[in-house]
């Protein structure tokens, strides 16, 4: 194919069976959070390749912080995506714009680059976002051979008590705790920017093994992001 080639981008908004498509085959949590979510779709050539999905009460304790109402603050929490030509932080830039259009209140953007899977936060470093420090180290379980969120337990089983799920599911469950998070912000007013620039601290760099994946999405494809694009943001208020 000729290097001149133009990949059409578009965003919507799409179903929640379309993101739960999308994440479930190109994000390492294969889920989508329980709360409340708003969810763009992503297609270049009229192809689906993926979803950007932000979301409101997961953590009550995430807009307060900031002395924020829970509808001000948003997180972006899942960007799930096939191959793609398009950079992730223009689809990301794309994908902000259209949220603080159909909610005008939204003030901030939190999000998390977890160790764990190998991200730092490349994407949001590219796209200016603020990096404030690291949470504390992410603690889940081993569930039949697989390291599952305590939140995706408690909601599956109503517990997360290690002693009732060695009885009832599995005999070999146990605690893990992982590597903390880099916590990064976006803030989209300047009064916020204020406050969010007292926090600002240095961008972590690379990791040592050289991973340069992305987060909160796996996002192959990256490396053509210098193919040029022409881009056509679609968005609907139905």
């Amino acid at each position: 194919m000729s290097s001149s080639y133009k990949r059409i981008l578009k965003l919507d908004w799409c179903s929640y069976d379309a993101a739960k498509y999308a994440v479930r085959h190109w994000h390492y949590s294969r889920s989508l959070p329980l709360s409340k979510t708003a969810r763009l779709g992503v297609w270049e050539d009229d192809k689906f390749i993926g979803v950007v999905v932000f979301a409101w009460g997961a953590n009550r304790h995430l807009a307060g912080e900031y002395k924020l109402k829970m509808t001000e603050c948003a997180e972006l929490c899942r960007v799930a995506l096939d191959d793609h030509a398009t950079p992730v932080s223009w689809i990301l830039s794309i994908a902000v714009k259209m949220l603080k259009r159909a909610m005008p209140g939204i003030r901030l953007i939190v999000s998390y680059a977890d160790l764990n899977h190998g991200h730092f936060g490349k994407i949001y470093q590219a796209s200016n976002w603020v990096f404030v420090g690291e949470t504390g180290n992410e603690a889940g379980i081993v569930l039949n051979g697989k390291l599952t969120h305590r939140r995706t337990i408690n909601s599956k089983y109503g517990t997360s008590d290690i002693d009732w799920l060695r009885k009832r599911v599995d005999p070999c469950a146990h605690r893990y705790e992982g590597k903390p998070k880099f916590k990064y912000l976006l803030p989209l007013d300047d009064e916020i920017a204020e406050r969010v620039r007292m926090l600002a601290k240095a961008y972590p760099q690379m990791c040592a093994t050289g991973e340069t994946k992305d987060t909160p999405g796996v996002h192959p494809g990256e490396g053509r992001a210098a193919r040029t694009v022409a881009l056509q943001s679609i968005h609907r208020t139905d």
